[in-house]
């Protein structure tokens, strides 16, 4: 299949795996995943449920050590390099299940996303001076994702729409240079998605962005690049067009109505 080429080509990769696998006992989770995302890249993964997308993101982002094969980020191998100093380095991720602290408000939510990110864990010293910046940063992230009148709201009293809110302004929180968003639009209503694509494509073009989605609609909206995944394995990529076109897409996933 013929592919387009990326805006962003002549850029050294932001991300690039190599031969990646995980395996869980006898269960090979994920299989030889080869690719590279561009900096600033807008880029989808797309499969059905038990493709291995949540692995390779938990891979990626240093939750879980690759089985076989190397992970670069930023130019540096961190194969072996723990989630905490991923994070310092640039990047941010959502997960599939809410992180979010219910007894805490939105405001502190933000914050310790912040915080966490700056110092790789959480001081008993409080510094006036810098807390109040991180604090002005997590005021800031609200107004951007459209929660400025909710600063001290409770989580546990939002709706779920605006916990998906929160999560995405929590990964933008610490000013990544790349961020995973693990199924931002699971459960919203089709209002809710359309909020929160808009969300999405108001990011920083300078932050790169990984999704895994299972709302079509959203992921071809928001993304530039697919990369599709089947049996754990990298099955087809492509631009959305060429990915809404691909008859091998639509047998293992996507269904006749995205034909064009």
């Amino acid at each position: 299949m013929s592919a387009a080429p990326l805006p962003t080509e002549s850029a050294a990769p932001i991300l690039r795996l190599r031969g990646v696998g995980r395996r869980f006992g006898g269960l090979r989770a994920v299989a030889d995943v080869t690719l590279e995302v561009k900096p600033g890249e807008r880029r989808a993964i797309l499969g059905p449920n038990g493709a291995g997308k949540t692995t390779l993101f938990n891979v990626i982002s240093g939750e879980f050590p690759p089985t076989e094969g190397t992970i670069e980020l930023f130019g540096k191998d961190v194969t072996h390099q723990p989630a905490r100093l991923r994070a310092r380095a640039g990047l941010s991720r959502t997960f599939q299940t809410s992180r979010l602290l219910l007894g805490l408000s939105v405001e502190d939510n933000l914050y310790l996303s912040v915080l966490g990110a700056k110092s790789g864990h959480l001081l008993p010293i409080r510094l006036p001076r810098r807390e109040r910046q991180m604090r002005d940063r997590a005021r800031a992230v609200a107004e951007t994702i459209g929660l400025a009148d909710r600063l001290r709201t409770m989580v546990r009293e939002l709706s779920h729409g605006e916990r998906r809110q929160l999560e995405v302004g929590m990964a933008q929180a610490s000013s990544p240079k790349l961020m995973m968003l693990d199924e931002p639009a699971a459960g919203l209503s089709p209002a809710e998605r359309n909020k929160l694509t808009a969300q999405l494509m108001a990011l920083d073009p300078n932050v790169t962005l990984i999704l895994i989605e299972h709302d079509m609609d959203v992921a071809l909206r928001v993304a530039e690049w697919v990369t599709m995944m089947h049996d754990g394995k990298v099955v087809v990529e492509g631009s959305p067009a060429s990915i809404r076109d691909n008859q091998l897409v639509h047998d293992l996933y996507i269904g006749s109505r995205y034909k064009q």
